[in-house]
């Protein structure tokens, strides 16, 4: 079963939406990122989410082989190097998203929907 782990003293499960909260909650950490967005299809707005929101932004997807992979859809910082900020941010939540669930992150992928310029 997806996102499940056996061992001696029985089984763990953990849910997509455990690991994307996760998530989120790491990148929104990482310097330069000022929040997960969320993209209105229909007109192509894009919002900032509030703090309660963060899964939204994120999208977690497990393989049979208990292998994640998220996409996180971003809103950054005016003025700074986007290269270096995503790649932090990939850095860190495959680090700590491996330590907290003891599955490999395969794939990160970062959508940057914005930018703001903070005082």
């Amino acid at each position: 079963m997806k996102g499940s782990m056996s061992n001696e003293l029985g089984t763990i499960s953990i849910r997509p939406d455990a690991i994307a909260k996760y998530a989120g909650s790491v990148a929104v950490e990482c310097f330069g990122i000022v929040g997960m967005a969320a993209v209105n299809m229909k007109d192509g707005l894009v919002r900032l989410l509030k703090k309660e929101s963060l899964t939204r932004g994120v999208k977690v997807m497990l393989s049979d082989d208990n292998k994640v992979s998220i996409d996180f859809h971003v809103i950054v910082v005016y003025g700074i190097n986007i290269p270096t900020v995503t790649g932090n941010l990939i850095d860190n939540v495959k680090y700590k998203v491996e330590k907290f669930s003891g599955m490999h992150v395969s794939k990160i992928r970062v959508f940057v929907e914005g930018v703001r310029v903070i005082d």
